[in-house]
């Protein structure tokens, strides 16, 4: 499983925010198939600033940035990834898709230690499941 930074601005509920950390674990486990779940949820005052990129988009309260860290994954997986975050987010959360900004961030096996000290993937305790 990859990890996952999550940044919101702060006022949403506890309820929310683990409705929001489980519809994100779910599409990304259904994306990138793995059993981990490693996640970090940020919550920002109003210091986070988030423009649209010169695309027109509205952005609120609700907006949402999830950063995943992974190996590479292949260019279909990563726009189903999208398309499927946006929608799951919107039904689930009543986040709109103009809110929900993804960027995956890519690495390798020999780019994580798990504890001890040790690169699990590299000395073969860990193997990775890749499905693209």
């Amino acid at each position: 499983m990859p990890l996952v930074r999550i940044h919101v601005f702060k006022g949403r509920s506890g309820e929310e925010l683990q409705r929001l950390l489980d519809v994100a674990h779910d599409v990304i486990v259904e994306a990138f198939p793995r059993r981990d779940r490693y996640q970090i949820l940020e919550e920002h005052e109003k210091s986070l600033r988030v423009l649209d990129t010169g695309l027109g988009l509205d952005r609120s309260e609700r907006f949402v940035l999830i950063v995943i860290i992974s190996c590479v994954r292949s260019r279909t997986t990563k726009l189903v990834l999208y398309e499927t975050l946006a929608r799951s987010l919107r039904m689930q959360c009543g986040i709109d898709p103009s809110d929900v900004m993804v960027s995956v961030v890519e690495n390798s096996d020999e780019d994580w230690s798990f504890g001890m000290g040790r690169a699990q993937f590299i000395a073969g305790e860990l193997t990775a499941s890749r499905t693209d």
